[in-house]
């Protein structure tokens, strides 16, 4: 067995890997645009909103998000700043891609969470939240546009508190919001950081830092700001929970920082403080007990995203893996574990958006993307081990949205066989078929009502095929656990459909949950469940 070096074990420390997560329009884009500019990664920030003639945002890559100016799939960037090597998950702000950003929050050691200062929590926040929570992973808050008019600080807390049950720890308090906003105060350093407009963001810009206990302070802030941040410190300081970074690491405090994401302003103080508050790649969970990147000194990975044609000029399908333990080289055999044999890893890459850069190594933490001739699928485990052993599984969302799907042109019937197998693979869609026929009638199931867009949209641009949704009025889906159910003689209800999956196992759809009883108090034995097994 190889021994685990100290230059793999030195690499694996500098690592850093989060996602960034956050409501629709909360700045979670332009922030990770600002932590790569201050990384080096990127000259000049681009937006996503604005002009049609403007720099589209370096992490939304599809046509589609770049039309409609939302990001639609989790892209995966890396940077260095400060000797740290920082991998950042952008994920999807919207909903209806919760999915998508579930499994990508599976791949990161941490979380941040952008907050809008004029909004607090918001829906999709609170739904990302969960699911930080499940994994008790440390979530570190950024409260977003100070240089607009804010909610008071105190409401902004409390909120986070209130809607998320987790306790907050303000690092940095603001002085001020919208127009009379002056900076920021560090609680630990006693000083004030001066805000100034950067040209909205183009550039780093300079931060000037003043003791709180400096005269000029008086001059520096409008009349009456500095008693005003005075009393609130000593509010909180009274009231407030302190730090607690063993709190932070089990997920059960947040450090809160403000700023500005768009004017760059408070965005390095945040990067600088977020990577002494967080540790290097954890230990992860396997079938064989906790894997450490500190003991292991083999090469493990799991797939947590797979991504057809981000590229049209290379029509190729890409499995992103995270390395849990060990160092990769380029083109190493490894044990495919689901798939019960060995392959070579090619073309590996790490991407920035849709940039790609072929790499020769990379280590624990790290993400990186490689060709996938259609043999991986999400949850897979890959490792250079002779002990064999499984990553814990991604589950999958049950489906909320039907539609039975049509392509217009007979004549292009493989095309489109193909391009809704690849984007199923992929985990955005799951595919049904009428119970008692082949593949001529396929269902689609989605969590959210915008990926049915994304699979006509993708279909069109990627596959060259049309086709025509039909939506089916269910809502809710149950697998059949009993194997040797008979699907005829079942005794079902008026509001029922029975469909099956790409594996042949049974499915039951409802329109109203109360049938979902009624078929079990019919079916004596019948044993249904919400998620199907991989």
């Amino acid at each position: 067995m190889s021994e685990l070096t100290n230059e793999i074990r030195e690499q694996i420390k500098k690592r850093r890997t989060f996602a960034i997560i956050s409501h629709p329009d909360a700045g979670k884009t332009t922030l990770t645009e600002k932590f790569l500019l201050y990384g080096g990664a990127i000259n000049q920030a681009g937006s996503v909103k604005g002009k049609a003639t403007a720099k589209h945002a370096v992490s939304d890559w599809m046509e589609i998000e770049k039309e409609r100016g939302i990001s639609v799939t989790s892209s995966v960037l890396q940077f260095n700043y400060g000797g740290y090597c920082i991998n950042i998950l952008d994920t999807p702000g919207h909903q209806d891609f919760s999915e998508d950003t579930y499994r990508t929050l599976m791949a990161a050691d941490s979380a941040v969470m952008v907050i809008d200062a004029s909004k607090g929590v918001e829906a999709q926040t609170r739904k990302l939240f969960k699911v930080c929570t499940m994994r008790h992973i440390p979530i570190f808050t950024f409260i977003n546009k100070m240089d607009r008019e804010a909610l008071d600080t105190f409401e902004l807390l409390d909120d986070i508190e209130n809607e998320l049950g987790i306790a907050t720890c303000p690092v940095n308090w603001p002085i001020g919001s919208g127009k009379r906003f002056k900076g920021v105060y560090d609680r630990n350093q006693k000083e004030i950081e001066l805000f100034s407009d950067t040209r909205k963001g183009t550039t780093t810009g300079k931060v000037r830092t003043i003791a709180i206990d400096d005269p000029e302070v008086d001059m520096l802030l409008e009349e009456g700001q500095k008693e005003q941040l005075m009393e609130e410190i000593e509010l909180q300081d009274g009231a407030g929970a302190e730090f607690d970074q063993e709190l932070v690491s089990r997920g059960e405090l947040s450090p809160v920082f403000f700023g500005s994401a768009l004017t760059n302003f408070g965005v390095e103080t945040f990067l600088k403080h977020f990577l002494r508050m967080t540790t290097s790649p954890l230990p992860r969970q396997s079938d064989q007990g906790a894997i450490d990147p500190m003991q292991e000194p083999d090469f493990s990975a799991f797939v947590f995203k797979i991504q057809a044609n981000m590229n049209k000029a290379h029509r190729d399908r890409i499995a992103f893996m995270r390395i849990c333990s060990g160092a990769f080289d380029a083109g190493m055999e490894v044990h495919h574990i689901q798939g019960g044999k060995k392959v070579r890893l090619s073309q590996p890459q790490q991407l920035m958006a849709s940039e790609r850069k072929m790499i020769e190594n990379a280590y624990g933490g790290d993400i990186i993307g490689v060709f996938d001739p259609g043999i991986f699928s999400i949850g897979d485990t890959l490792t250079a081990s002779q002990k064999k052993y499984a990553y814990e599984g991604i589950p999958t969302f049950a489906p909320e949205h039907f539609a039975r799907v049509r392509q217009m042109d007979t004549m292009k019937r493989k095309q489109f066989i193909k391009g809704i197998n690849q984007i199923a693979q992929e985990g955005a869609i799951q595919i049904f078929q009428e119970y008692n026929t082949g593949m001529e009638e396929i269902i689609v199931g989605v969590v959210g009502v915008l990926q049915f867009d994304v699979l006509k949209y993708r279909l069109e641009n990627e596959y060259n095929v049309d086709i025509r949704l039909d939506n089916l009025p269910y809502e809710h889906i149950r697998w059949i656990e009993n194997e040797d159910v008979d699907l005829d003689k079942l005794k079902g209800t008026s509001d029922m459909k029975k469909i099956k999956d790409l594996k042949g196992r049974p499915l039951l759809l409802f329109v109203n949950e109360w049938s979902i009883r009624m078929v079990l108090e019919r079916n004596e034995g019948l044993a249904l469940s919400e998620f199907g097994r991989s």
